[in-house]
């Protein structure tokens, strides 16, 4: 196995540009702030450092000093078998930690994130980071928001031409503001997700009340169970499949939290 070592100094862009040195290095594999992604940005293990409450925490990921979470990318790196890794860091020591943590070998080679970007990139890439608090992860929304669940997360898609004639790879990256980087904290109660679910299963015709509504937080998303009275004379079975559609993308859009289940029971049918 071979390792390519990404490095530079925080905020210079190292995220945004990983997916095109990882195509261009012919890389299988990213590691990235205690994540381990594969090329087309399918998060197979891994914690994002981005998810701690402070830098210190967030240090401790990216450098993988937890033994479970060490464990988990451990195992799935020799699971994949990947030719080539690309491992991303601050600093030349940073990646040594990271490859002897990960039983990974240490770098072939070397690129400093002033080759591949100029400046003025860097010095945009640092000004975001700093007054915007935003950071990049190599991952698509989808991916992402299974992690993120609650967070604000921006998709960004761009095309990536490569040489040889080869038909152009479409990459998606997102874009979140970590714990750390916030103002402060906010919290969306369970009553508020109850509410909305309401409302938005009430707006489809052929349901009549909404009875009652259980709400579960779990850190990857939302689950929801609802119990509901339906209107005579309508398809029962087409009527719950749209409310639970309408459920599921009102509380999406209103709240940016991952929906996991919205399950519906037709309690009643209500005759007028």
């Amino acid at each position: 196995m071979e390792v390519v070592a990404l490095v530079g100094p925080a905020g210079s862009g190292k995220s945004h540009r990983a997916q095109i040195v990882a195509y261009q290095n012919q890389c299988e594999l990213i590691v990235d702030d205690g994540l381990l992604i594969d090329k087309d940005g399918k998060i197979r293990a891994g914690t994002s450092a981005k998810r701690e409450e402070n830098k210190m925490a967030a240090v401790r990921r990216a450098i993988f000093l937890d033994e479970g979470h060490r464990a988990e990318v451990r195992s799935a790196l020799w699971s994949l078998k990947p030719k080539k890794v690309l491992v991303l860091g601050t600093s030349d020591e940073m990646i040594v930690r990271i490859c002897d943590a990960l039983d990974l070998p240490h770098p072939d080679r070397t690129i400093r994130i002033e080759e591949i970007a100029t400046p003025a990139q860097i010095r945009l890439a640092q000004r975001k980071r700093h007054h915007e608090g935003k950071h990049v992860i190599p991952a698509p929304t989808f991916e992402v928001k299974k992690t993120f669940s609650g967070y604000m997360v921006d998709p960004l898609r761009f095309f990536f031409k490569r040489d040889h004639g080869l038909d152009p790879v479409t990459l998606e990256k997102s874009v979140v503001r970590p714990t750390f980087s916030s103002l402060g904290r906010f919290f969306i109660a369970d009553t508020v997700i109850a509410a909305i679910a309401t409302r938005a299963a009430e707006m489809v015709p052929g349901v009549g009340r909404v009875g009652r509504v259980v709400v579960e937080s779990r850190r990857e998303g939302v689950l929801v169970d609802m119990e509901v009275l339906l209107r005579y004379g309508y398809h029962i079975f087409d009527v719950l499949r749209e409310a639970q559609e309408a459920v599921a993308a009102q509380i999406a859009h209103m709240t940016e939290l991952n929906v996991l289940e919205v399950n519906l029971e037709a309690r009643r049918l209500l005759v007028d």
